[in-house]
Parts: C-alpha cells; sequence; structure tokens
C-alpha cells in the first residue's frame, strides 16, 4: 500500500528532525529516521501489524521508539495508508485529542 503523511504529520516529523539536530546530534536523528522508515515499510507491506488504537476507532498506533508514535488510518479503497500524526510519548495525552480530530 502507498503511506503518505498528512499535513500535520510532515510538520510534526520536521520539527522533530530539527530538534534531535539542535539537540542531539545526527547520529541520532539518522538512527530515528531508520527506524521510522522500518516501520513504515512495515505497515505498508502488513497495514494491520501494528494495533488497533482502544482510544481512536479506526486508527492504529505504531511505536517507532519509546519516545515517538505515529498514528495512521487505512484507506483500503484507495490502497492507502495515511500517517495522521507523530506523538511525542512525553506529552500529555490529551493534546493527542486535537491531533485526531
Amino acid at each position: 500500500m502507498k503511506v503518505f503523511l498528512s499535513d500535520l504529520a510532515e510538520n510534526k516529523l520536521l520539527k522533530l528532525n530539527d530538534y534531535l539536530l539542535e539537540n542531539w546530534n545526527l547520529k541520532v536523528r539518522n538512527d530515528f529516521i531508520k527506524k521510522l522508515s522500518s516501520k513504515i515499510n512495515q505497515i505498508s507491506e502488513y497495514p494491520e501489524s501494528c494495533p488497533q488504537s482502544s482510544r481512536y476507532k479506526g486508527l492504529y498506533k505504531c511505536v517507532v521508539t519509546k519516545q515517538t508514535t505515529f498514528y495512521y488510518r487505512i484507506n483500503s479503497n484507495k490502497n492507502e495508508i495515511e500517517i495522521i500524526t507523530v506523538f511525542d510519548t512525553g506529552q500529555n495525552p490529551n493534546n493527542l485529542e486535537k491531533d485526531i480530530r
């Protein structure tokens, strides 16, 4: 399946990229990108390989690292997967509600 990012997810990943480069280093950023790419490849091949969110109907939750999770939805009719948002697990979980709506 084709995987694409919502505008929100793309924006959050750009901010995360900048954060990793500013506060950590290139190796940490590159390691994160590898993990993210691996997870995107995984859901592309096996869309239902991540658990469905118990809180948000129709969304799947994919853990990239202990600190970062993304949420996605599957559109079987269009043969595509949309990554809705990227979430920092250290944030207040209620902040996720704004991203999902």
